[in-house]
């Protein structure tokens, strides 16, 4: 079974299954997820573990089911950056790979989904090298030991929330229980990024966290994918809106009534620099 291999592990997070786990046992003890309630979806930064890590595992914990519920039988993954002409992708079938190890790809989930829209084929051999997917799979595979996985690039375009509520619809068509993530980091800015409307220093920090990301993760906090797409089309606020969006689209055709934002920092946090990036940690809830 053709399979994907890592290309970030032993950079952007660790590469044996000892170190992981440690690193997840710690930033579960710095703040504990929320109590397993009705999440069903949610939204998670993708930079490397030092920086972006806690927030991204105590995300995806949240969406753990209590116990005796159903077990979750996929994760669908939204991510990539991608332009707003970008054609959607997903990876067709075989096995994900990660130091904890291997994920199966719903290959059932995933050709029922591309019958009902237009995504395009990729195989694990050839899918592309994506950070903002790959730091989330030890995570996944931590929290969901037996769930398969459907990893799907999502382009910032009108498109976004069709592919998610198609993939709610499609998997409930087949009796799956899933849950939804996507990723995308905030603001990326400085110099580095060419993107300094708010000068330098710790006043461009301030704009940064009170004014630009503030104004995407309301839209998120509001599951209003079109406002979702229009924050990081127009202000640069979310590297990958395209995800947010489908992710936003999908927990509202899910049931989801609420959002509740666990985390937020910025990379100037740990590393003080005039080019910095936010990150966010958000989950859609039923009640």
């Amino acid at each position: 079974m053709e399979k994907k291999r890592t290309t970030f592990a032993g950079t952007w997070y660790p590469d044996s299954a000892q170190a992981c786990k440690q690193a997840i046992q710690t930033f579960l003890k710095e703040t504990l997820p929320p109590d397993k309630g009705r999440f069903v979806a949610g939204i998670v930064p993708h930079a490397g573990w030092v920086f972006s890590g806690r927030i991204a595992c105590q995300t995806i914990a949240g969406l753990v089911p209590p116990e005796k519920s159903s077990p979750v039988d996929t994760i669908v993954l939204f991510g990539a950056h991608m332009h707003r002409q970008s054609e959607p992708f997903i990876m067709t079938s075989g096995l994900i790979d990660t130091p904890l190890g291997d994920i199966q790809v719903d290959g059932q989930l995933v050709d029922a989904l591309c019958d009902n829209i237009s995504i395009r084929k990729r195989s694990p051999g050839r899918f592309v090298d994506e950070n903002t997917l790959e730091v989330q799979y030890p995570f996944i595979k931590y929290f969901f030991p037996d769930a398969r996985i459907v990893v799907c690039g999502v382009a910032p375009s009108f498109f976004a929330p069709i592919i998610g509520t198609t993939a709610v619809d499609t998997a409930h068509a087949l009796n799956k229980n899933i849950r939804v993530i996507g990723s995308t980091d905030m603001t990326h800015y400085g110099p580095n990024f060419g993107f300094e409307p708010a000068g330098s220093g710790r006043d461009a920090v301030q704009w940064v966290k009170t004014k630009n990301d503030a104004a995407a993760i309301d839209a998120m906090e509001s599951m209003d994918d079109k406002a979702i797409l229009s924050e990081g089309l127009a202000h640069h606020n979310m590297c990958c809106p395209g995800a947010a969006a489908a992710t936003a689209a999908a927990a509202k055709k899910m049931g989801a009534v609420r959002a509740r934002v666990l985390a937020y920092a910025t990379s100037f946090d740990k590393n003080p620099s005039d080019s910095f990036v936010g990150y966010t940690g958000l989950l859609y809830g039923m009640d």
